[in-house]
């Protein structure tokens, strides 16, 4: 689970006697695609890329797999790029292909039940691991614990104080949150009923002179609270906030709820991580914003003059809906990553996370598996601005018995900027376990109805880098997952600077945050791709 937009990401809103976190607007430009060297963002030359490095090479396409949220299929930047099973007969409610997936026309949905209900919401995993074990352990000491159980007492302890520290947190939230945005919204009418507008921005509210008190007193709220939090209008303000409460709310009534449990729709044994059947067809869901912006970032139609431009130019995205608001479970994440592989996907795009993983040996056989087809997995590092050589993360970066895992890659944030705020705050690092850095903030990209936004989070800057391989697999076919890693790691642009430690006001090398100090550049990944080629093909 990544929070789409990190709750703590930009600056604090100072109302109702709190300082309240809260994410502002950026700006709709795609300063991703930008060149480093002649633009002020830190972008990856993706423009140059294609005009100078490729516009006289042939490309093959590439099918790249999404496993998230959901991704809308019916997006006017995303149609014509999305993969369809060539075997299957859509909506014939037969399986064609015999795969064991009905009518899996454009990908699969593990969290979707035969009857066509989908789960939306789910628990975290430190909450279904303290709801299961609370039984077995609560108020036991470990010394009362038999040798054989104390490791699964740990974890019981472990979750135990993760659940509660993250309940209070959010909890902490959710009233002040409320509060702040019946009180904008409820402002906002008001004012607008009062001064006969259909919209409030920041220069109306500033000049506004009214002999009637309320409305006087409602305006300078409203401009105080708008020019504070970035934004430019009242209505764009109230949308933000309706999607920050939804978001906070979410996780006090479901993620941190031990009594909530949605499994039922989907109709399997969660706890049978060998099954594998199950699920249907609806690779859209109820919310398929997240899923859908990841897509875009990395192959929005290059060639509709619609909208936004995707990384890659030549893809095909394969939708695997896995990831519900709450943690994914370990189970339906390995059998995403196998559905992928076997229906000829050749990088995976990960942008999820959790700090528990207690179907482990699932994940970890299905990503041995996608390495014997080399395939690379890319993978967000996770939005909780943590150190992931002291954090556990998982998927982690390595199997069970500590080998490195050789076809993943691991992705914090950058921001617009090159200088000492140029790491995401959200970010996590780590010098041994994060692999690069790529654009994370302020990305704009597709979401659902054809529509476009902003959206922040090392949810981002993954897709940016599997965009990336997808070049690379696309032009240079003979390039391994490990070759193609490499290239991206090894053609990176070092930045020797301090910068701000994500979740601090230290100031840091940028080579201590990651193995590389180095933000992904496309050009160079394909500058230095033509030249390994070029060596490899000559007598």
């Amino acid at each position: 689970m990544f929070i789409k937009k990190p709750i703590a990401r930009v600056f604090f809103v100072y109302t109702l006697g709190l300082l309240i976190p809260f994410a502002g607007m950026g700006q709709t430009y795609q300063w991703f695609h930008a060149e480093p060297k002649g633009d002020t963002a830190l972008g990856i030359s993706t423009e140059r890329t294609y005009q100078e490095l490729l516009k006289d090479r042939k490309a093959t396409p590439v099918i790249v797999a999404v496993i998230d949220g959901g991704v809308d299929t019916t997006h006017e930047d995303l149609k014509r790029i999305l993969w369809k099973n060539p075997k299957e007969i859509p909506g014939n409610g037969i399986d064609d292909d015999g795969n064991g997936y009905v009518d899996d026309v454009f990908g699969w949905n593990f969290l979707g039940g035969k009857d066509g209900r989908n789960v939306r919401y789910e628990q975290a995993e430190e909450t279904r691991l303290y709801a299961k074990l609370k039984p077995l352990y609560e108020g036991k000491e470990r010394s009362a614990v038999p040798a054989d159980k104390q490791k699964e007492y740990d974890q019981f302890v472990k979750a135990r104080t993760d659940y509660r520290k993250k309940l209070a947190e959010y909890a902490a939230y959710k009233q002040p949150y409320n509060q702040l945005f019946s009180r904008v919204k409820a402002s906002t009418e008001e004012l607008k009923k009062a001064l006969q507008v259909t919209k409030l921005d920041t220069t109306t509210l500033q000049t506004l002179k009214s002999a009637d008190a309320r409305a006087q007193q409602n305006a300078m709220f409203l401009y105080s609270f708008l020019t504070s939090a970035n934004f430019g209008d009242a209505d764009t303000a109230i949308d933000e906030l309706s999607k920050a409460v939804e978001q906070i709310n979410a996780r006090v009534d479901y993620a941190y709820n031990p009594e909530y449990n949605p499994r039922d729709i989907v109709g399997d044994n969660p706890e049978n991580w060998k099954e594998t059947k199950y699920g249907n067809s609806d690779v859209t869901g109820p919310d398929a914003d997240h899923g859908t912006h990841v897509a875009g970032i990395i192959a929005a139609d290059r060639e509709n003059n619609l909208g936004v431009n995707g990384v890659a130019n030549n893809v095909r995205i394969m939708a695997i809906r896995a990831v519900p608001d709450g943690d994914e479970r370990d189970k339906d994440v390995a059998n995403a990553i196998r559905y992928a592989v076997d229906n000829g996907a050749s990088i995976i795009n990960m942008s999820f996370g959790k700090s528990h993983s207690p179907q482990r040996e699932a994940v970890d056989q299905a990503i041995r598996y996608a390495e014997t087809k080399g395939v690379l997995l890319v993978h967000a590092a996770g939005n909780d601005h943590l150190d992931l050589d002291a954090k556990d993360q998982y998927p982690s970066v390595a199997y069970i018995n500590g080998q490195e895992i050789p076809n993943m890659i691991t992705v914090g944030a950058t921001g617009r900027a090159k200088g000492r705020t140029m790491v995401a705050e959200f970010s996590n690092y780590g010098r041994h376990k994060v692999d690069v850095f790529a654009p994370g903030v302020d990305i704009f990209s597709t979401v659902p109805g054809s529509e476009y936004q902003n959206h922040s989070g090392t949810s981002m800057a993954a897709p940016v880098v599997t965009g990336i391989a997808a070049v690379l697999k696309s032009y240079f076919p003979q390039l391994s997952a490990e070759a193609i890693k490499k290239i991206i790691v090894d053609s990176a642009v070092r930045y020797p600077l301090q910068v701000t430690k994500p979740g601090s006001k230290e100031p840091v090398s940028f080579a201590e945050l990651s193995k590389t100090g180095a933000v992904v550049n496309l050009y160079e990944a394909v500058k230095l791709a033509q030249a390994q080629t070029a060596k490899a093909t000559k007598p």
